[in-house]
């Protein structure tokens, strides 16, 4: 008898995993310039299950990982970012229901509670983000959760602002790398079509996030106070913390890692993953590079600081958004209503995020999607803050958080799309970017204080300046990706009539 490692079949799996290798190690001596053509026929050659499957059978192939990605991954990193975010606007709420004095919180240790979270969330960014690139987020994202649910179960024992300070400082820096590291992770499963509609929808589940608080404030924070000798708020914290452990640790078992390690697909679904994602950076690995090479690249690209400035931006933009129950609240409706007309200013931000995603996705254009929505986003402000007119502020209100919500799932999207490899240079970049963008949320609160009731001015010239340099920094990434594909159009020899295929471009 063959010896258990003899048989034929091992044999051949053996002589694919030796070629293959041989491959990659090949594709890693020559690896094309950035903007090269790569026929997408060299790049399936490079893939011993792909390239002798022709065109249907690499569609069908395609459209079957694409399907199997999109239901194990989606349902699982919308929730486990509704969860988060969640957690990050759960005190706005808690606030209504008298969080603030029960801790005995003067507005200036409150403000101080809410810029400590974002101190943590600073710190935590770019190593959490490295980390993840080298390890797997299967595990590495669920075991951030993890960590971050704790703290939200502990807050109920919080007896003063020092207290509240310290708890809030540690769920920033245990949640830091999730946010960058989902963008990440979606990034390296979705070509630069399929990326933006993807973002949206996980993206956007801060939108659900926001209803679901309003409806749970108006659920408990109305009907438990006392049960069990707790405060409402408490039991809020309690609820949301324990849901937040439950999405965790299913996230275990569902959440995909890398699309070159994932056992969640066979061999041969692997290689369409990476495939897909080789065509749509142009034919270049996003693995190679080391860490720190990639952060000095990321450092060296005008490109990350022009999305710096663009995240930084649109997060002042949002920064309404820990003070919307209390700027909701000078309406005058009682406060179970204030409560619940939160939902539908998120619910049509969450639609129009999906579309305008979905259309920049088709139509590969960014700039006008990010710039028009802002602009509305500014008109909206100004509604708010020039009238008391409840009807008319309720609008601004919805044109406000629907236009700056958009904008950052774009955002996200766009920087992915212009610089996608190598993996860790696209890691750093998201890292830096949205480490910088918090520090909106270091000084942000201070624009909302009570004595700005009831039209909060000084927070929405604050909204209106951030919503102007977004408009800015849109324009800045657009004429460098113009002066980059000009440079590489030159180099191809390239021009509408030429008859020569035009390569990888940088999306505008």
């Amino acid at each position: 008898m063959p010896a258990p490692n003899d048989t034929p079949a091992h044999h051949e799996r053996s002589e694919i995993e030796m070629e293959k290798h041989e491959l990659e190690e090949q594709v890693e001596e020559r690896q094309p310039v950035e903007g090269a053509y790569i026929a997408p026929e060299e790049i399936q050659a490079r893939f011993p299950l792909l390239r002798d499957l022709s065109k249907e059978q690499m569609d069908a192939l395609n459209k079957k990982v694409v399907s199997k990605i999109d239901w194990r991954m989606m349902p699982c990193v919308t929730l486990m970012f509704l969860m988060n975010y969640l957690d990050r606007i759960n005190v706005s709420n808690a606030r209504l229901a008298g969080l603030q004095e029960d801790l005995g919180m003067s507005d200036t240790v409150w403000n101080t509670g809410i810029s400590t979270f974002y101190v943590g969330y600073l710190i935590g960014q770019l190593p959490g983000n490295l980390i993840l690139a080298k390890t797997s987020p299967r595990f590495f994202l669920p075991t951030i959760m993890v960590l971050w649910s704790i703290g939200t179960i502990c807050m109920p024992a919080m007896t003063n602002g020092v207290g509240f300070c310290m708890i809030r400082f540690y769920i920033g820096l245990t949640e830091a790398p999730f946010f960058p590291g989902l963008t990440l992770m979606t990034s390296s499963w979705y070509t630069k079509e399929e990326s933006p509609i993807r973002m949206a929808i996980w993206h956007a589940g801060n939108t659900i996030s926001n209803i679901i608080s309003g409806f749970l404030a108006a659920g408990i924070l109305e009907n438990m106070d006392g049960i069990a000798g707790l405060h409402a708020w408490q039991w809020f914290f309690l609820i949301e913390g324990i849901a937040s452990l439950a999405v965790a640790g299913a996230s275990f078992i569902f959440l995909p890692s890398w699309p070159h390690d994932s056992t969640a697909f066979s061999e041969q679904e692997r290689e369409m993953a990476q495939y897909r994602i080789l065509v749509s950076n142009g034919g270049v690995d996003e693995k190679l590079g080391g860490t720190w090479d990639g952060v000095k690249e990321a450092v060296r690209d005008p490109f990350t600081w022009y999305f710096c400035l663009m995240h930084f931006s649109l997060v002042t933009a949002q920064s309404f958004k820990d003070f919307l129950p209390s700027i909701m609240n000078t309406f005058g409706f009682d406060k179970l209503t204030t409560y619940l007309v939160q939902a539908p200013p998120y619910a049509i931000a969450y639609i129009s995020a999906c579309l305008l995603a979905w259309s920049c996705g088709r139509m590969q254009e960014t700039t006008w999607h990010i710039i028009i929505p802002i602009i509305v986003s500014a008109g909206g402000c100004g509604i708010l803050i020039g009238t008391l007119n409840v009807a008319a502020r309720y609008i601004g209100i919805i044109l406000l958080v629907s236009g700056t919500y958009s904008g950052l799932n774009l955002q996200l999207s766009w920087e992915t799309t212009v610089v996608p490899r190598p993996r860790a240079k696209k890691a750093a970049l998201i890292a830096i970017a949205n480490c910088i963008s918090q520090v909106s949320h270091w000084f942000s609160p201070y624009f909302y204080p009570r004595s700005q009731e009831p039209y909060y001015r000084m927070g929405g010239g604050l909204l209106i300046l951030g919503c102007a340099l977004t408009v800015l920094s849109a324009v800045l990434v657009n004429l460098r990706a113009k002066k980059l594909n000009k440079k590489l159009d030159e180099q191809e020899g390239w021009t509408e009539h030429s008859g020569v295929e035009r390569g990888w471009r940088y999306k505008r």
